[in-house]
């Protein structure tokens, strides 16, 4: 499916990076993304869980919790003085919350509650916490972990660099100055002249970005997308998206695989795509399901991006899928030599972000965000994890679970959206994690339901596992 984490981290020592910054700026991909935390209130989110059913070392969860929070999580956002200056990074050391302990041990069938519990406590990647964690002992003996971040601090190869270097015990530091290091007038000069030498190409992008709106408009004519809600009135409160976990054998899910004459990878894209299928978002002319398929750019340890990251596209049918993995291998492949090859046009109009007043950036918030017409199904395959992903007090837990989840995510962007389905694998200590957050317009949307399209979407392809 994707790429992977692209990155060797198996037995790689992290380097620290004690020298100073020379330019502390977000990136324009990372600026647009607080941009459009501020201008729709929705936070992206990272949930890591750890599953234990064996005695937990708390000495040892303390200290990877106090050493999570340096390197690419050791950090949060400065606004610039100025409406349509760039943000910046300063140093945020150490934990951004206290570790939180449930006050009550909790039946082993309320976890998945209290993963979304811990999944809705605020993060702020500008204000802080930027990311937090939390403990629930259970009545029967097991503990759970769940680690919750912004992905405006980092995406998820990022985490999973963060959760490494915690483990280690590396304390890495990318010499970030201290928050208002600069005076006010300091920065609002030194952004304005930024500012100024920017504004040319600025200007020219914003005509390209005036007629690709332009152009979207007038492609998305109504009634066309066939996700669309049947309730007509807007609808500011929030929705918590349902989300579950696969657990599969890596053993049982590769012998399958190779059965079908696929790989891991085409797997995890013919179970998503069959999972669409039955959550209505497979095209009416043709029954396939597009994948939007998240694709790794960090190739360095030393790469401070917080997003750093493209999408590629591929139609799988997934009726075929489930006899012959064939026709998804080979769309994966050419949708990731093309995404290669080709440039994003969204990621041409990023100059002009900072210029876009936050009222205009949220109405058009779904050119990031999908839309009803767009019933794509979004995916991250992290590929094999290092066993020390696994390994937050130093023994390797029973189940890792990889999630994307959101906060404020209000019921009247998700009917614009035509629901969500959001797909995370990764293979961790002998087990296939795949974390399933999914929205179906005006139908079911319980916990129990997706669980259960979860399971006949496994034995759509004679597969088994554990889900939560």
């Amino acid at each position: 499916m994707a790429t992977g984490t692209g990155l060797d981290l198996a037995g790689e020592t992290l380097m620290r990076c004690d020298e100073p910054t020379p330019d502390n700026r977000l990136t324009l991909l990372d600026h647009a993304g607080i941009q459009l935390v501020r201008a729709t209130g929705r936070m992206q989110l990272m949930q890591m869980a750890w599953i234990y059913e064996h005695p937990v070392d708390f000495d040892r969860v303390r200290e990877f919790h106090r050493g999570f929070g340096y390197g690419l999580a050791g950090r949060r956002v400065e606004r610039s003085p100025l409406p349509f200056g760039r943000h910046r990074w300063v140093s945020e050391l150490g934990p951004q919350a206290p570790l939180e302990f449930s006050p009550r041990r909790r039946d082993r069938s309320e976890l998945s509650d209290w993963l979304d519990e811990r999944a809705q406590v605020p993060v702020d990647p500008e204000r802080g916490p930027g990311w937090h964690m939390g403990v629930l002992q259970m009545t029967d003996g097991s503990t759970a972990l769940s680690m919750v971040g912004s992905h405006n601090l980092g995406d998820g190869v990022a985490g999973i660099i963060s959760v490494l270097d915690a483990v280690a015990g590396n304390r890495r530091r990318f010499g970030y100055p201290p928050p208002r290091s600069r005076s006010w007038a300091r920065a609002a000069a030194a952004d304005l002249r930024q500012a100024v030498r920017e504004l040319p190409q600025a200007a020219r992008v914003a005509v390209g970005a005036a007629k690709m709106l332009a152009a979207s408009r007038n492609e998305a004519s109504p009634g066309q997308g066939k996700g669309r809600s049947r309730h007509s009135r807007r609808c500011d409160c929030t929705v918590v998206v349902p989300a579950i976990s696969i657990f599969v054998d890596v053993g049982e899910w590769d012998a399958r695989a190779a059965a079908l004459g696929g790989t891991s990878y085409s797997l995890v894209a013919g179970v998503a795509a069959r999972l669409g299928e039955r959550m209505g978002r497979s095209r009416a002319s043709d029954g396939a399901v597009t994948l939007s398929i998240a694709l790794n750019d960090r190739t360095s340890l030393d790469d401070t991006r917080a997003l750093a990251l493209s999408f590629a596209k591929a139609s799988v049918d997934p009726t075929e899928a489930t006899k012959d993995l064939s026709q998804a291998r080979t769309a994966l492949r050419h949708a990731l030599g093309e995404a290669r090859e080709a440039t994003d046009v969204s990621l041409e109009l990023l100059p002009v972000v900072p210029w876009v007043p936050k009222r205009l950036l949220a109405r058009y918030a779904s050119q990031f965000h999908g839309s009803e017409e767009d019933l794509s199904v979004y995916c991250s395959n992290l590929g094999d994890l290092d066993g020390a992903v696994g390994r937050p007090d130093g023994s390797d837990a029973e189940y890792v679970f990889l999630r994307g989840v959101d906060q404020n995510f209000r019921r009247h962007e998700l009917e614009e959206a035509g629901g969500q389905l959001v797909v995370v694998a990764g293979r961790v200590n002998g087990k296939i994690s795949i974390g399933i957050a999914a929205y179906q317009l005006d139908t079911d949307n319980s916990k129990a339901r997706l669980r259960e399209l979860a399971a006949q979407a496994l034995a759509d392809f004679d597969l088994s596992g554990v889900i939560v």
